[in-house]
C-alpha cells in the first residue's frame, strides 16, 4: 500500500491544548498517515491551514525530530530569529533538542498545506511553548510551574 487514499482517512481539527491556547488552531484541519499506513516509528499528518490558522503554538522538541514539506499555498514560519516565508516545495526541519520555537501561521486569503512528520520517541519527549505558560510531556500538558492542565496530548 505505497500510496495513501487521502479522501478515505478521517481529517479532524481536534486539539489537546487547553482553553485559551486552542484558539489559534481551530482552523487547522488535519489527517494522521501513520495508522492507516501501519508505520510505528515515526508520526506523519497531512495538514491544511485555513486562513488565519496557526500549525499550532511555538513550540520545540527533546526527543523528536520534525520535517514539513509545503505543497500548496503559503504560510509564514516563525521562530526564534524571526519569520520566513514557505512557499511549495520549501522543505522545514527542527532536530530534537533544538530549542528554537517554532509554528507557522497562514496569513494569506487561501488554504495551505503540507506534509508534517516527526520521529523519536513519543514517550520520552518534552518541550515548551516558548511564548506561552506551558511544557508538554508523554502525560499530557502542564504549566511553567508543573501543575498540569486537564487536558491530554493526541496521539
Amino acid at each position: 500500500m505505497p500510496k495513501l487514499d487521502l479522501d478515505a482517512i478521517p481529517q479532524t481539527n481536534v486539539t489537546g491544548y487547553p482553553a485559551p491556547y486552542d484558539r489559534e488552531v481551530q482552523g487547522r484541519w488535519y489527517r494522521r498517515l501513520a495508522p492507516p499506513a501501519g508505520l510505528t516509528l515515526m508520526g506523519a499528518s497531512h495538514v491544511t491551514l485555513k486562513p488565519g490558522a496557526w500549525s499550532s503554538q511555538r513550540h520545540w522538541h527533546s526527543g523528536q525530530d520534525e520535517l514539513l514539506v509545503m505543497l500548496e499555498g503559503e504560510a509564514v514560519l516563525i521562530e526564534d530569529s524571526g519569520e520566513t516565508l514557505v512557499r511549495p516545495g520549501d522543505v522545514l526541519v527542527w532536530p530534537a533538542g533544538a530549542r528554537n520555537g517554532h509554528h507557522l501561521q497562514n496569513r494569506s486569503a487561501t488554504p495551505c498545506v503540507f506534509v508534517a512528520i516527526s520521529a523519536g520517541s513519543r514517550e520520552a519527549d518534552s518541550g515548551e511553548y516558548p511564548d506561552i505558560d506551558m511544557v508538554f510531556d508523554a502525560a499530557g500538558y502542564a504549566r511553567k510551574d508543573g501543575s498540569r492542565y486537564e487536558t491530554k496530548r493526541l496521539p
